[in-house]
């Protein structure tokens, strides 16, 4: 099954459903992608990682081809997505026989042998694939696959130990998920200092350059809000952008944008 998303993207997730009467999670990506542009993936290595990314690109409508050394894993994932082939990727002639370097971005993920990964990885920039995204388990790996060639190196473990520690560090910040390394969409508690006032009166992009994208009130998700809106009691703030700046906000230290 595909990885879930944070938790506050499943509230506003399930809010987007009721509101277009979508009743699966992989109903909305289609719609949102409708007929638009498609790509097309070669996912190696389907663990969990690997798995999740693999069927939420194919709900987003792109075109995916999914790999493993593993016929087990093979089988299992078969029912769920429609293009799964039983391969080692460590064989370059393996890769090239499928056709592998037309794909527009190649996905190493073999989680349990850097060894295989590493291979996969290099084979995939040998065969002249657009754009290589592989996974990393530590930093070191990830410096070795970035001198192989790979233009993309994600370390998924410890991205969500980041995440993790930025939530539990700050008490008012409900949820959070990482951007990039110093942006994000935070949830955090509305400030006591800004209730009773509208987004326009309350300066929050002035002063901290931070943008309001939404506003979770009890079980309803304002999507966009108007500067017209005033913040109630107990409403949670859906902002986007400068990590820390979320922190002034919380903390009520000003910040001028310049």
């Amino acid at each position: 099954m595909p990885n879930r998303p944070q938790s506050w993207t499943k509230r506003l997730w399930s809010n987007l459903k009721q509101l277009l009467s979508i009743q699966t999670g992989l109903e909305l990506p289609r719609r949102l992608n409708g007929t638009g542009y498609q790509k097309e993936f070669i996912v190696i290595g389907l663990g969990r990682f690997g798995t999740g990314l693999a069927m939420t690109l194919n709900a987003y409508n792109h075109e995916v081809l999914a790999i493993d050394a593993d016929m087990k894993r093979v089988q299992q994932v078969s029912q769920a997505l429609p293009h799964v082939i039983h391969l080692d990727a460590t064989n370059i002639d393996a890769l090239r026989e499928i056709g592998a370097d037309s794909f527009d971005t190649g996905i190493a993920c073999i989680g349990s042998d850097f060894e295989a990964n590493l291979l996969a990885t290099v084979n995939l920039c040998k065969l002249g694939v657009r754009r290589v995204v592989t996974k990393a388990r530590t930093v070191t790996q990830q410096d070795i696959l970035l001198k192989v060639g790979a233009d993309e190196v994600i370390l998924p473990e410890h991205e969500a130990g980041v995440r993790l520690a930025r939530r539990l560090a700050a008490i008012d910040f409900v949820d959070f998920m990482e951007l990039s390394e110093d942006k994000g969409v935070v949830e955090i508690v509305a400030p006591q200092r800004l209730i009773g006032k509208s987004l326009k009166e309350t300066q929050i992009r002035q002063q901290y350059g931070l943008a309001v994208v939404a506003i979770r009130r009890g079980s309803d998700v304002i999507i966009t809000p108007e500067a017209e809106e005033v913040i109630q009691p107990h409403d949670i703030l859906v902002v986007l952008g400068n990590i820390a700046n979320c922190e002034k906000l919380r903390e009520g230290s000003i910040y001028l944008k310049k």
